[in-house]
């Protein structure tokens, strides 16, 4: 088995590494420190090419992949994680077009999505419905060459800045999972209403409220009752990549304390030399290097694999973020006192390493997956996928 990244991914790896430290790095705290959407992000993304990752070569990408999608996300995130933010939302609500958009939606969708011109979310939480996604109560009633659409989307990505939305409604409320449908909204023609919300760490997130919105009948992805399995797919590919960018947090935070301690001196010597720090640090690495070998698995499986690669895109996000949880906590206990100040880099850390454990599936929803996965495998040992 190889586990070393292409020559190209090396490349990649490089490219994102230096613009993270150079663009971003000297004004990340400010930024992480904000709950403004940051246009300049966007354009600095843009600029430096990253969105072609969010696209094929005949819409102006560079193609899709997942493991460059954790290249990328894992590298953004050592340094800035509205950062990683900006990048991954584009590529949330871009991949339900490339994988279930007609031609003339991704000719009139993905150009502008790569160029960063245009900016998108994806619309799948509702109120009252999380994790029991066929439990969403918007609805999109079809009049005519027009759906109208009603309902509250929440815990959106810039909800007031967004352009575009991938908006998931059920056509047909009686049939649970099997009624729901996903749509492509622009802001521009079909305007939805607004509340910001605040999290316990900053980023520009709110609800979305779509009020007899009248939505082209042109926008639909797909077939009317195939927005689970558009939903799904995009699970699948970038699952993985949210351990990606839990290994970037908890990467860094493993920085934070070796800097830490190696230079904090205690009852006459320095921390690290103290056969418990080296055990917690011992720990962290364990754990960042386990995770990092699910995430990178996953990745190449849901980019070369044949069939679906649910269980391990489960076990890759789950594993990933409990494990940097541990890391960022562990960092800031090491910290001590300087890890409880507001707006130290191990601070955000530790607030913002929270919500992966949620979103895109809590990790109790993850493990249901992998439960559910293993009851459909008749025979564990003949599975030969790395």
């Amino acid at each position: 088995m190889d586990f070393t990244f292409t020559p190209e991914q090396i490349e990649l790896r490089n490219l994102a590494r230096e613009f993270a430290e150079k663009e971003i790095a000297p004004h990340a705290d400010k930024i992480d420190a904000s709950y403004e959407f940051t246009a300049e992000l966007q354009d600095k993304l843009a600029a430096g090419g990253f969105f072609g990752y969010i696209a094929p070569a005949a819409y102006g990408g560079k193609g899709i992949s997942s493991v460059n999608f954790c290249i990328l996300r894992e590298e953004f995130t050592k340094v800035c994680t509205r950062l990683d933010e900006t990048f991954i939302m584009q590529g949330l609500g871009s991949y339900p077009i490339v994988r279930f958009g007609n031609e003339k939606q991704k000719e009139k969708y993905l150009p502008a999505l790569t160029r960063g011109e245009k900016n998108i979310n994806l619309g799948l939480t509702d109120r009252g419905a999380g994790s029991d996604v066929a439990g969403i109560s918007s609805t999109a009633r079809r009049e005519g060459d027009f759906y109208i659409l009603n309902g509250k989307k929440r815990y959106q990505s810039n909800p007031g800045h967004t352009d575009l939305s991938i908006v998931f409604a059920k056509t047909d409320p009686e049939a649970g999972a099997k009624g729901i449908s996903a749509f492509v909204v622009d802001r521009e023609k079909s305007p939805w209403e607004f509340r910001e919300e605040k999290l316990i760490f900053e980023t520009n997130i709110g609800e979305m409220i779509f009020k007899d919105t009248r939505v082209p009948a042109a926008s639909l992805l797909g077939e009317e009752g195939q927005g689970m399995r558009v939903a799904m797919a995009n699970l699948d590919i970038y699952r993985p990549t949210v351990g990606a960018m839990a290994l970037g947090m908890g990467g860094r935070a493993l920085k934070l304390a070796l800097d830490f301690v190696k230079n904090r001196e205690m009852f006459g010597q320095k921390l690290v030399d103290f056969q418990v720090t080296q055990f917690k640090l011992a720990e962290m690495k364990v754990l960042l290097d386990a995770s990092s070998l699910l995430v990178y698995r996953a990745a190449w499986l849901a980019d070369n694999a044949k069939e679906r690669t649910s269980l391990e895109a489960s076990a890759a996000k789950y594993y990933a973020t409990e494990a940097a949880q541990k890391i960022v906590d562990q960092s800031l206990q090491l910290c001590g006192g300087i890890g409880l100040q507001k707006n130290s880099r191990i601070e955000h850390l530790y607030r913002a390493i929270r919500a992966p454990r949620i979103y895109e599936g809590t990790s109790e929803i993850q493990l249901l997956v992998i439960g559910r996965e293993l009851m459909k495998q008749k025979q564990l040992e003949h599975d030969t996928r790395l």
